[in-house]
């Protein structure tokens, strides 16, 4: 079935809005500006970052709201009908701290190591997520996963060893931000964040997914949750001295609020980059919330391949990263590994090339062959 005007403007803006995500936080990552010290140096604030983000999920709550009040003051019901609003809004908030916690403590994570590697490697190593979603559905779930699936894991593994492959050979030194160590910290971190990001995933789906709570309303209290604990932490951060390549700041500590907030002030292009974090994040969502219900979560899968793609060309025009053809091979077999293990296109399009091809040489394939009944020649027909 074709796909009406609203359906393909929401895959679009969910394909455009995500890669700025990407896009807008390496940019910022990127960004030369003045800090507290006086020191001209790249703004390397991941928990700020990460900060900004959560404040982007959070305005999905207050999107959530005006809705939601919008719709009440119809007295029509509408409030229960519409899918963005509609479903259980008598809960507790406090059942999404746990999995606003795995989110906080992820998406840090994923910031740190951003900062280290590439953009694109960044959207690609986040498919290994499958992987230990997989794993932890088994072990805590009790679901079985059939071989489609363990083959759909077998290759995404593939795929993420050959991009780890190309990062260490591809890696150019031009400056310290790419160094060989720091890229391969930076994809191990990205890593270790998707094993956080899959427990979060299963709590939600054995604490949360019953409830009934709207997407929307859903990450909006993950946002709030998170940006205001990511934000209180970030004090006690300025206190805590690291050691390289995680302390390039006014003060080496793990994270310089000062130091951020005066490079943000002496560069207005950090402002555009952290707004386009913010801003993209909370349309992201929504255009992902509003794909799974009016396409499906199968097609919000391939759309964020889509965003995988858009990152890693914009990343090559831009000069961010070099051109290897391993990249292209990882991403192949994360696709296809992501198609298998949740049964999109690969066995249907297998399915339908063995039909053909029965057809082709004669012969019926399997369910297609006539029934024939015996009986005598002069028996009618029933």
């Amino acid at each position: 079935m074709a796909w009406t005007k609203w359906q393909f403007a929401l895959a679009l803006t969910m394909v455009v809005t995500g890669s700025i995500n990407t896009l807008s936080t390496k940019w910022a990552d990127n960004i030369e500006s003045e800090g507290s010290d006086g020191q001209i140096r790249r703004f390397e604030h991941p928990f700020v970052q990460a900060c900004a983000m959560f404040l982007g999920e959070f305005l999905c709550l207050l999107t959530f709201k005006g809705l939601y009040y919008h719709m009440r003051r119809k007295n029509n019901g509408a409030e229960d009908r519409h899918d963005l609003v509609r479903g259980n809004r008598e809960f507790r908030p406090t059942v999404l701290f746990v999995p606003a916690m795995c989110d906080m403590l992820a998406t840090s994570i994923m910031y740190v190591g951003l900062n280290m590697t590439y953009p694109s490697s960044f959207q690609l190593l986040r498919g290994s997520v499958i992987i230990f979603v997989g794993i932890l559905s088994v072990a805590f779930l009790n679901r079985t996963l059939v071989k489609r699936e363990w083959f759909g894991i077998g290759f995404i593994m593939l795929g993420l060893a050959v991009v780890g492959m190309s990062d260490v050979i591809s890696n150019d030194d031009n400056g310290s931000q790419y160094t060989r160590n720091n890229v391969i910290t930076g994809d191990l971190l990205i890593i270790l964040a998707q094993i956080i990001t899959a427990v979060q995933m299963v709590y939600e789906e054995y604490y949360v997914a019953g409830l009934d709570i709207p997407a929307l309303q859903a990450v909006g209290w993950e946002g709030f949750f998170g940006f205001t604990v990511l934000g209180t932490l970030l004090l006690p951060m300025y206190f805590i001295k690291v050691m390289p390549p995680f302390n390039d700041n006014a003060h080496g500590v793990l994270e310089d609020l000062p130091d951020a907030l005066a490079q943000i002030k002496n560069n207005y292009q950090l402002i555009m980059a952290i707004t386009g974090t913010i801003v993209s994040i909370a349309f992201f969502n929504f255009a992902g919330i509003s794909v799974t219900k009016e396409i499906s979560a199968t097609t919000r899968m391939v759309l964020d391949s889509v965003r995988t793609l858009v990152v890693w060309m914009v990343s090559l025009l831009l000069v961010w990263q070099k051109f290897h053809y391993l990249q292209l091979i990882g991403f192949a077999g994360l696709l296809f590994g992501m198609c298998l293990y949740n049964d999109i296109l690969i066995l249907q399009t297998y399915r339908r090339i063995k039909v053909a091809l029965l057809l082709r040489i004669g012969r019926q394939p399997e369910g297609m062959r006539e029934v024939i009944i015996n009986r005598q020649a002069d028996e009618p027909d029933r």
